[in-house]
């Protein structure tokens, strides 16, 4: 009788926790009022807790039941949001000061199915070859279908130095493809790459959007600014985005008199967010061409948008991701953090990002096959000089330059023809002709006859 009685209480105190929340959270008004209401709703939950506790073949700690509850529940809403416990909440935190263990993926639940929304430059799946879009099947020959996020980062991440395979389903192949991957200590580079392609147009690689994007960004700029850059090519391929904020300071340096860069609309009004540029950006006539693919989300669509509807730029190469919602990250009491979408993004032009993407202004294909060569290729940039393998021999070096000089990235070379153009489009008008006074063509020409 005693236990009946503690689990009613617990019971009881369930459902009052649930009540207080929602009424402290301000989702619920007037929660008094509506008491019978709410009590009625989750009637069904508390009874099912309770049948669970006290008549499941095992013994079930109180705080697994609850858990799991919160994570089905969060789960019907969509693919992005999340409950996260204790450990996988620090673990998110990481992501976001850009140092994690694991393999260098950012992953989505699309369809019930595990998806790569991108890989990281610098990582052990970027070096393999994995995809945007790679379905991810199996774990270790364990199916992921209707796996929580949750699931799927303990699955992949782990020691640096142990290895996981997983069955990826590619489009277009019949087959499954398997990759056995070393995991790896994960440190994020925002701007991993920057260079003059010629004497006159600069290109910048960002990769993820990081508390340390704005320094290394700032510091790139000056270096190619330095160097005679007078247009630039911004690569945005794979980077799935990360930091709002961080986006939105990146397109204040090409977006001047406070024009809108990006608003998001909720079903509150605290979640319906304008951002704007500021009055005189750093670069704000620079000719500038934007690099998108499958791999570019989020933060990146939101740069692309802006730029794109504003005419600041060109975008070119293929449609985006379409990730454009907003998470709001509320830590809980434990020390667990739900992640719930509370709003979508929306271009200046009023498009909405999520599950659309950007389309460039300039369609350029790269084939599946011609990525994963020009990743690899572009890898090898990041190799630090202690880690180099040994020494190839001849043959070696001569297929692997030989396979270097076929490796075109045709995106780069179409943004290039496109500054070269325009810098050929733009040269001043000829103001007047050479002296030519002391000749006379037509008589030359018609001694040259005779």
């Amino acid at each position: 009788m005693r236990g009946k009685k503690r689990n009613y209480s617990i019971a009881g105190l369930v459902l009052l926790f649930i009540i207080l929340t929602l009424s402290r959270t301000g989702f619920i008004k007037n929660v008094q009022a509506k008491a019978d209401d709410i009590y009625n709703e989750i009637k069904v939950f508390t009874e099912v807790f309770m049948m669970v506790k006290n008549n499941y073949v095992k013994e079930v700690e109180t705080k697994d039941l609850v858990y799991g509850a919160a994570k089905g529940m969060v789960k019907t809403l969509d693919p992005f949001s999340q409950f996260m416990e204790p450990a996988i909440n620090e673990i998110m935190k990481s992501d976001a000061e850009g140092h994690f263990g694991g393999l260098g993926i950012r992953i989505a639940i699309k369809e019930s199915i595990l998806t790569v929304i991108t890989p990281l430059p610098d990582t052990p799946a970027y070096r393999v070859g994995i995809l945007p879009g790679d379905k991810i099947v199996k774990i270790e020959d364990e199916s992921t279908y209707d796996i929580t996020l949750k699931e799927a980062v303990e699955k992949l991440r782990g020691k640096p130095g142990t290895k996981v395979t997983i069955s990826i389903k590619r489009e277009d192949e019949k087959e499954l493809i398997d990759f056995t991957i070393t995991r790896a200590d994960i440190k994020l580079e925002s701007v991993p790459e920057f260079n003059m392609l010629n004497d006159s147009i600069g290109y910048i690689r960002l990769t993820e959007f990081t508390k340390k994007t704005p320094n290394d960004f700032d510091k790139a700029m000056d270096d190619l600014l330095a160097q005679g850059m007078e247009s630039m090519i911004l690569d945005l391929r794979f980077n799935p985005g990360g930091l709002l904020n961080v986006a939105v300071d990146v397109c204040k340096h090409f977006i001047s008199d406070k024009k809108i860069i990006t608003y998001t609309k909720g079903r509150r009004k605290e979640n319906n967010l304008k951002f704007f540029a500021n009055r005189k950006p750093k670069h704000e006539k620079l000719p500038l061409v934007v690099l998108v693919n499958q791999g570019s989300a989020s933060g990146a669509e939101i740069l692309a948008g802006c730029i794109k509807d504003w005419r600041r730029g060109l975008i070119l190469g293929q449609k985006t991701f379409g990730k454009g919602s907003v998470q709001s990250v509320i830590s809980l009491s434990d020390g667990s953090g739900l992640r719930l979408t509370t709003a979508h993004y929306y271009t200046p032009s009023g498009v909405c990002i999520h599950e659309k993407g950007i389309e460039p202004d300039i369609k350029v294909e790269v084939s599946r096959e011609d990525m994963i060569k020009i990743m690899k290729q572009k890898n090898k940039i990041y190799v630090p000089p202690g880690a180099r393998k040994a020494k190839k021999n001849k043959k070696e070096k001569k297929k692997e330059e030989e396979e270097k000089e076929k490796i075109v990235d045709i995106q780069i070379e179409r943004a290039k023809e496109i500054l070269i153009a325009k810098d050929i489009f733009l040269r001043p008008e000829l103001k007047s002709l050479p002296d030519i006074s002391g000749e006379n063509p037509e008589k030359q020409g018609s001694e040259k006859d005779k």
